[in-house]
Formats: structure tokens, C-alpha cells, sequence
């Protein structure tokens, strides 16, 4: 009876022997390395489709939440859309959905997601490695090494990158808050050019219907023979300058019209009924030398680039201490085949020998420089053209005052000149120059009170604070002609 062999009789190499300690001993590691990324809360991927970006259909469908409001004279004003918009509304309006302003506001998240990613610390380096020998032997065993490291300069610039990422975010969020300001000067500068050119169009179609007696009778004497084209040319092309103006006024008033719109973020065609008086102002000059001496420690523009020095001053810091050598420690434990166990400490530092940071320490100071600079600019700018507008109000004032003793005196001369054409007793040559010389007046009058509030609205945005000047504020709505 042949012997029987139990496999404990077979001899298994050493090398295999000792596989599962190194299982044993790798095992708590990987479950504590797929623990740490489950319970690190990873990210997952959501899609955020392209939309049409058709804009609203009507201002019905948009909201302007008064606490949302950059000053105080819009989330103090009942925003009530339902009777027309006047133009208190129409700049709440215009900051809660201004397309330019959503784009600043994706900025100013950008900015905050980079400082929190600017505070994380970096994740420490884990080495896992095995060995595993190719020849069976008496105290042969499978080698395995376990390691852990860290970037210690890492950890030595954070705190630099930490205040200039917190800096950049809050030039951000105050250049957000200026680029505020500033949709609400254009919206009260849209709102009186839409005025404007409406009050110029109605003038002019009035002007339209009362040329059209003179062409008619130009036109039946040119038909009778009693009045050749040559001597009917002045008359003729009266009439054609008007539809002109017409004409032009039109398509400027369609610009003003799409501008509005788009920044109120409505469609193209949504209907828009503005009521009320346009936006004005008349700043004192102490008013104004007020708010001149206060401004770096108020306009947002301003404050938004001390920020951003400021950033720049923890970036030349950070690359400053990023010059000195760059230190890597690690600590490691390990088994040879030999089955000898060892614990190390691992250092790496790198050598300042050539580049030594040096051309980011020279970039980060030529950005500061050019920074210091650019504030320096900006404010000198600002101071200048705050004096130009300042006088080119106090000759706008002149101009008006002016022009509209002169305008009276034309209109006085027009009706006269047409009772007197009505009545058979004056030429239509004549008619139609004094007519025209009003008419010209009357429209220059128009352009220098659009440049005059122009001229204001900019005033208050230089200013920095458009609550400073004393405002006439609309009290009851009253259609726009």
C-alpha cells in the first residue's frame, strides 16, 4: 500500500512563508488611505447646460430686493413698477440684472473660491512600495517599505498666500461694488437721453405738421406756374431738413432704447414705460471739496486698488520666503528581506545656487511698483477731472440761462410771424427763417440740458457717493412726452 503524503510534508519556500505578514502588515494601511478619500467629502460632477438668454419679457418678471442696493437713496425708494418705472426705479432695476453685473459677480466668486483654496494646507505624500525576492532561502521574507512626507515650505508661505488671496477678493468685491455705482450712472444717463430725444422728437414733429401749410401752398404755386423750383428751394428744403432730424432723432432714440434694455436685462422687444422727471443734481462746492478730500478712504474704485496693493505686498513677501531653500521631510518604516526592521527620517532640500527665486522676487516687485503707480494715477486723474466738470458745469449754467432768454424771444417771434402768415400779411421766406432760427434754438436748448445733466451724472459717479448732492426727487409720476 503506497504511503500517503500530506501536503503539510510539502516544503513551501520562505519567500512565501512570509507573503501574508506583509499582506497582514499593508492591509490597515490601505483601508486607512481608501477611509481618508471616502470620508474627504470628494466633489462630484453636475452639468450646467448653455440657456438662450432671451431677457426678460417685461419688467414684470424681474425684481430689484432693495437690500441688494449699493446706496442708500435706492434701498430707501418703494420700488412699484406697476405704474412706470421713473428713474430711481430704473437704476434698482438696472443693479439687480444688469448682464455686465452678473459677469463681475461670477468674478467676485472666482475670487473667494481662489482664497479658500489659497488657506488649504497640502496633502502629505504617502509612499507604499514591496519587494518581493526571487530565490527561495532560509530567512528570506518579502520587503516592504511604508513612507509619509510633507512640503514644509508649503506650509511656511501660507500664511502670505492666504492675505493675498483675501486681499484680491475683496478688490473684487469693491470693484464690484464701483462697477454698481457706476450702472447706476448709466442708468440715470440713459434714462435722460431717452427723455431727451423723446422731447426733441415730439418738437420736431410738431415742427413736421406745421411746414406741412407751407408745403402745400409752395407746392400749389409750384403747380400753377406762379413760383419757379429755383425760388421754391428754400421752402423745399426746409421741410426735407426736418425729416432729417426726424430721421436721425429716431435712430438715436433707438439706440438709447436698446442700451436701457440691455441694461435692465430685458428682451428687445419687452415694452419699457419710463415716467417721471430725469435724475438731478447741484452739488455745493463744499460739497464737492468734501467729498474730494475724503476720496481714497470711500470710492470703491480707490479702495479696490489699495486692496489689491495690498495683495501684491503678501505676494512679494510669499516669493520673498520662497527664496530660502525648499524643504521636504518625510518619515518612513521599512522591512528588508532579511526581515530587519528599520524606522527613518527623510530630508530634501533644494540648493540656492542659481535661481534662488530671484526672477519672481524682481516680477512681484516691478507689479508692486506699477500698482503704487497706477493708484497714484487714478487719483490724480480723478482730482483733474472732477475740476474740468466742475467748470464745465459753471459754464453749462451760463449757456442755459443764455440760451433761454434767447429761446423765449424766438418763440415770442414765431407765434408772431404766424398770426402774421395765417393772416396773409408775411411771406413765407420769411416764415419759414424765423421758424427756423427757433426751431434751431430750441433743439440746442434741449442738447445743452442733456450735456448739462451728462456732465452732473459724471460729476456724482468721480464723486464717489451719488447720495452727496442735493437731488430733486420725484414726488408724483408723471408721464415722459
Amino acid at each position: 500500500m503506497p504511503p500517503t503524503i500530506s501536503h503539510r510534508h510539502v516544503p513551501v519556500p520562505a519567500s512565501r512563508r512570509r507573503r501574508p505578514d506583509v499582506c497582514r502588515a499593508l492591509l490597515p494601511l490601505a483601508w486607512a488611505i481608501v477611509a481618508t478619500l471616502v470620508q474627504s467629502g470628494c466633489a462630484s460632477y453636475a452639468p450646467l447646460p448653455l440657456g438662450h438668454a432671451d431677457g426678460a419679457a417685461s419688467v414684470a418678471q424681474l425684481s430689484a430686493p432693495t437690500a441688494d442696493m449699493p446706496l442708500p437713496a435706492l434701498a430707501g425708494h418703494r420700488f412699484d413698477p406697476s405704474d412706470g418705472l421713473d428713474v430711481t426705479e430704473t437704476a434698482m432695476l438696472a443693479v439687480a440684472n444688469s448682464p455686465e453685473l452678473r459677469l463681475k459677480r461670477d468674478e467676485l466668486g472666482v475670487a473667494r473660491a481662489q482664497a479658500f483654496a489659497a488657506g488649504l494646507l497640502p496633502d502629505p505624500q504617502v509612499g507604499v512600495s514591496a519587494d518581493f525576492p526571487r530565490q527561495s532561502g532560509a530567512g528570506l521574507t518579502t520587503a516592504y517599505s511604508l513612507g509619509l512626507s510633507e512640503d514644509i515650505t508649503a506650509l511656511l508661505t501660507r500664511s502670505s498666500r492666504k492675505a493675498a488671496a483675501r486681499s484680491q477678493a475683496d478688490q473684487v468685491n469693491l470693484d464690484l461694488l464701483w462697477a454698481e455705482w457706476q450702472t447706476v450712472a448709466q442708468a440715470r444717463l440713459l434714462f435722460d437721453q431717452v427723455h431727451s430725444l423723446r422731447a426733441q422728437q415730439a418738437r420736431l414733429e410738431g415742427e413736421q405738421r406745421a411746414l406741412a401749410t407751407v408745403s402745400r401752398y409752395i407746392q400749389a404755386a409750384l403747380k400753377a406756374g406762379n413760383l419757379t423750383y429755383d425760388g421754391a428751394s428754400a421752402g423745399l428744403n426746409a421741410e426735407a431738413d426736418v425729416r432729417k432730424r426726424v430721421a436721425d432723432t429716431a435712430i438715436a432714440l433707438h439706440q438709447a432704447d436698446s442700451d436701457l434694455h440691455l441694461l435692465l436685462g430685458l428682451a428687445p422687444a419687452a415694452p419699457l414705460d419710463l415716467v417721471g422727471a430725469p435724475y438731478r443734481s447741484e452739488p455745493g462746492a463744499a460739497q464737492v471739496q468734501a467729498a474730494l478730500d475724503d476720496l481714497p478712504r470711500r470710492r470703491p474704485d480707490l479702495l479696490a486698488l489699495q486692496a489689491g496693493y495690498r495683495s501684491q505686498e503678501q505676494r512679494v513677501r510669499g516669493a520673498i520666503l520662497a527664496q530660502f531653500p525648499a524643504l521636504d521631510i518625510g518619515f518612513n518604516t521599512a522591512r528588508d528581506t532579511s526581515a530587519v526592521y528599520t524606522h527613518g527620517v527623510s530630508i530634501g532640500i533644494t540648493l540656492p545656487l542659481f535661481d534662488r527665486n530671484r526672477g519672481n522676487i524682481a516680477i512681484e516687485r516691478a507689479t508692486r511698483q506699477q500698482l503704487h503707480d497706477s493708484y497714484a494715477a487714478r487719483l490724480l486723474a480723478t482730482r483733474s477731472d472732477m475740476q474740468r466738470i466742475t467748470g464745465d458745469l459753471a459754464t453749462l449754467d451760463r449757456q442755459l440761462a443764455t440760451l433761454g432768454a434767447h429761446v423765449r424771444q424766438l418763440d415770442q417771434a414765431r407765434a408772431a410771424a404766424e398770426r402774421a402768415w395765417q393772416a396773409g400779411t408775411l411771406d413765407w421766406p420769411t416764415y419759414l427763417a424765423i421758424r427756423g432760427n427757433a426751431l434751431s434754438a430750441d433743439l440746442d436748448l434741449l442738447t445743452v440740458r442733456q450735456e448739462q445733466a451728462r456732465q452732473s451724472i459724471a460729476l456724482q459717479a468721480l464723486l464717489g457717493n451719488t447720495d452727496l448732492a442735493t437731488t430733486h426727487p420725484v414726488t408724483a409720476k408723471a408721464s415722459t412726452p
